[in-house]
């Protein structure tokens, strides 16, 4: 059943892209359109829609431990952090959908309901599927957004790369290991397990 119902979806959502601007000449309102109705994750960039993988119980689950790390903290010191989905405006054309987003101020003025325009920390998890979309692209796209901190948390290895913001764009720094304590600039005081990041829970 439940496979039968994942396959509606896709059908619905392929319809949908058939009925839109081919690549290449997608605006913001035809992809906010399409983000309301579709089942699946896309971005923007620069008139091409992307499809973004379905994420596995792996992603999710460590995913999730990141985010209670970071909600304990925002919690305690103030700000916001949120997990996707949930859009980034990077700049006009250009639109992302982080795996989690912080903002030190839950007021802060970049914080909208129908999508953020900034953030001062994004996470992501790394897709197997296109590793380079995280280390390569996103990266890219979010120095061009301004964003001081960026977190690239890999379960291939596992290790957690805490990339800040230079005049030039992110400045690379060593990864974070099992046993390391991975730790922020911009969060004054926060620091993470690694191990912790990628403890897995299994179904009992």
């Amino acid at each position: 059943m439940t496979k039968a119902i994942e396959t509606l979806q896709h059908a619905a959502d392929a319809i949908l892209l058939a009925a839109r601007p081919p690549q290449g000449c997608w605006k913001e309102n035809d992809y906010l359109w399409l983000t309301d109705r579709r089942t699946r994750l896309v971005e923007l960039a620069d008139g091409c829609i992307e499809e973004l993988p379905a994420p596995t119980d792996g992603h999710q689950s460590t995913l999730l431990n990141l985010f209670r790390q970071f909600d304990q903290y925002v919690l305690t010191h103030g700000g916001v952090a949120l997990v996707a989905p949930l859009i980034l405006r990077i700049r006009e054309g250009l639109f992302r959908e982080p795996d989690l987003m912080l903002l030190r101020d839950a007021r802060d003025t970049r914080r909208q309901d129908r999508y953020w325009l900034g953030a001062d920390l994004v996470a992501e998890v790394v897709s197997p599927d296109d590793p380079d979309r995280d280390y390569g692209r996103k990266r890219t796209d979010y120095a061009e957004a301004g964003i001081p901190e960026y977190w690239i948390v890999d379960p291939r290895q596992p290790e957690i790369t805490v990339l800040t913001l230079g005049e030039d764009g992110y400045i690379d720094r060593v990864p974070f290991g099992l046993g390391d304590f991975a730790t922020s600039s911009v969060l004054d005081g926060f620091s993470v397990a690694v191990s912790t990041v990628f403890e897995t829970r299994t179904v009992s």
